[in-house]
């Protein structure tokens, strides 16, 4: 006797499976990944790969613990680690972000149950524990370009475990630039007033963390994922709308005082975050209205963040409180069945 098996949707149409899904996820990554070695050398590279080296033994002991076996293959703890890296100074303490990349793991992902069951995006939980733990540290930078990157680290970030990190200044006049301030063009709109052009945002030579500085790239890597149906376009913009309707509604209320809306969208992790960290699955509503208002949240929260709050970004809170925010969307959006009332 043969049986029917009903379940609710979504109902899946095309040959796609999470490990594909994240399979390209992380060739849409690859790119800022070359860009970022590219802009900041040998730092940069090692910090990636220690970073996802450490997501990736960190999901193995704990997928290992609890009976699932080996959980690499569907490319979740990879694409958290990349992502991890990118978010943080391209010269961060390699040990500083083995921390990151465990405490994405265990305290973002492992501790809920593993894939689809972590309410917050892994990666800006590793990110949100760092900036915590090392606020000072993470708020230095180096300069992208500099001559001599391919062919030594930045002091820091060979920085013995539990010691202070060792102090750039010197590496940073090595390479003949003396008036580095080290400051993201975010921190020098807010603290002096300062904005950049969009050239110097496109060409890459902002102060920002690993994989943060090239807009377009970011764009282009997301299309990809967009065109091949593996990320939900409308979240990011709804993200990148809601966050340039509000800039232009307070330059127009004080145009000496808050920056364009185009600094707003290319300047620190928003670009990053709406593409690659809004859009995880696991973390987002996926009834209709529901992706609106919350790609809206974000794009809202990160604009009064940057402006009213006491740090230079807003993007990884933004994201986060969401987040949390992504089951209620959903409960009060739900589509209401064909003749059916309302309860509201």
């Amino acid at each position: 006797m043969s049986q029917i098996e009903l379940r609710t949707a979504p109902h899946v149409h095309a040959p796609r499976s999470v490990e594909t899904i994240m399979f390209n996820v992380v060739l849409a990554l690859l790119p800022l990944c070359f860009f970022s070695v590219w802009q900041y050398g040998l730092s940069s590279a090692v910090l990636i790969l220690a970073v996802t080296a450490t997501c990736l033994g960190v999901e193995r002991v704990f997928s290992s613990q609890s009976g699932k076996g080996n959980t690499l293959g569907d490319w979740s703890a990879t694409i958290t680690g990349i992502l991890l890296a990118l978010t943080l100074p391209p010269n961060f303490p390699l040990w500083m972000g083995v921390v990151a990349g465990f405490a994405a793991m265990a305290l973002g992902k492992a501790i809920f149950g593993g894939l689809g069951y972590n309410p917050f995006n892994p990666a800006l939980v590793g990110r949100a524990f760092v900036q915590s733990a090392f606020p000072s540290t993470i708020a230095s930078f180096i300069p992208a370009f500099a001559p001599q990157r391919f062919a030594e680290f930045s002091p820091s970030t060979l920085t013995m475990p539990l010691m202070i990190p060792t102090d750039n200044t010197a590496w940073i006049k090595a390479a003949g630039i003396d008036a580095f301030t080290g400051a993201t063009p975010l921190a020098r709109w807010k603290f002096e007033n300062f904005t950049y052009t969009a050239h110097d945002f496109l060409s890459g030579a902002v102060t920002a963390s690993a994989g943060e500085t090239s807009a377009i790239l970011i764009l282009l890597c997301g299309a990809y994922l967009a065109v091949r149906r593996f990320m939900d376009w409308r979240i990011p913009v709804a993200v990148l709308g809601s966050a340039a309707l509000v800039a232009w509604a307070f330059q127009l209320y004080n145009p000496a005082h808050f920056p364009s809306p185009l600094f707003v969208l290319l300047s620190g992790g928003l670009m990053l975050g709406a593409v690659f960290m809004a859009t995880d699955m696991a973390t987002s509503p996926v009834t209709p209205l529901g992706i609106w208002i919350y790609g809206a949240l974000i794009g809202v929260l990160t604009i009064m963040i940057r402006y009213f709050g006491g740090l230079t970004e807003g993007v990884m809170y933004a994201i986060l409180i969401s987040n949390a925010a992504s089951p209620l969307i959903e409960k009060f959006t739900q589509p209401r069945t064909y003749g059916a009332r309302s309860k509201l």
